[in-house]
């Protein structure tokens, strides 16, 4: 058994595709292919389920996988301590983001921390807040950026922005001529929320309850810029970060403060048990030193 086997083996079943897996690695589908099969015959195990579309992993690829994920990541991590130890000034960073959290503030950022350190490679990816906590516990990246609050007992948090949520109405709602609203005047509005795997989805349910309702949930997005239109269509209303109500000219949209200050705050996040890079400090640090 091969770790090259391994990590490929990783990468299929996070992609849940050959194909798709075969495209990231940069290698031909059937060499990927014919080194999960060697791995099988090697176990006497079979240890995914392959389709046209996707390939789901067996119960007993899910006992290869918790194990060379561990493999991985500790060979990575002896990669860097040795990379740390021999020249400060270079490295590779992988990063999970939230899209619309790296649209907004690290563009400027990362071309900035380029420009300063053009030896230290950024691999970005991106994924919905839930699934970059979870992908930074299971080693996928060596720092995250999450929406607050998470379990401290697992990450170190380095707080970078915090800024309040507003209520967006459309120009001729009828809630539209005021300056503030109180949540509970919105229990018979329809809501525009993000979908399930943002954090922000969370966190507009939980205020919205808290005011003693249950949300009527109209349309879920992935996009603010959606939300924002609809919206702006009188397709009904929703709560956004103020750094994303900057961004909207649109005059169909009236901006309103809400009584009850919800706070979005978003942090750098790393695994407490996991060794991180020098490449990853000299990154956390530089974030730190900006503002977003």
């Amino acid at each position: 058994m091969e770790l090259r086997q391994l990590r490929v083996f990783v990468e299929v079943a996070r992609h849940k595709s050959i194909t798709k897996a075969a495209e990231y690695l940069h290698v031909s589908q059937p060499a990927l292919s014919k080194s999960i099969m060697a791995l099988e015959e090697e176990l006497g195990m079979l240890l995914m389920i392959r389709s046209n579309k996707t390939s789901e992993i067996t119960d007993a690829g899910k006992v290869v996988l918790e194990y060379a994920q561990k493999m991985t990541l500790l060979l990575d991590e002896m990669t860097d301590t040795l990379n740390d130890m021999t020249n400060l000034t270079r490295g590779q960073i992988n990063v999970g983001l939230p899209p619309f959290i790296g649209s907004l503030f690290f563009p400027r950022v990362m071309a900035k921390f380029h420009h300063t350190y053009p030896n230290i490679g950024l691999n970005i990816t991106e994924y919905g807040g839930a699934r970059v906590v979870k992908s930074v516990e299971e080693g996928e990246f060596e720092l995250g950026v999450a929406v607050l609050p998470i379990d401290e007992k697992q990450f170190h948090v380095y707080p970078i922005v915090e800024e309040e949520m507003k209520l967006l109405v459309y120009k001729d709602h009828h809630l539209a001529s005021k300056d503030e609203i109180d949540i509970k005047e919105l229990k018979d509005e329809e809501f525009i929320f993000y979908h399930e795997e943002f954090a922000l989805h969370q966190i507009m349910r939980n205020h919205i309850i808290a005011a003693g309702f249950e949300p009527k949930i109209l349309f879920k997005s992935s996009q603010w810029d959606l939300m924002s239109e609809m919206v702006a269509a009188n397709l009904g209303i929703t709560i956004l970060p103020q750094s994303i109500c900057n961004r909207l000219f649109n005059k169909d949209i009236k901006i309103i403060t809400l009584k009850q200050k919800i706070l979005w705050k978003l942090a750098v996040i790393t695994k407490r048990d996991r060794y991180i890079s020098n490449a990853g400090r000299t990154f956390i640090d530089f974030i730190l030193n900006e503002r977003l």
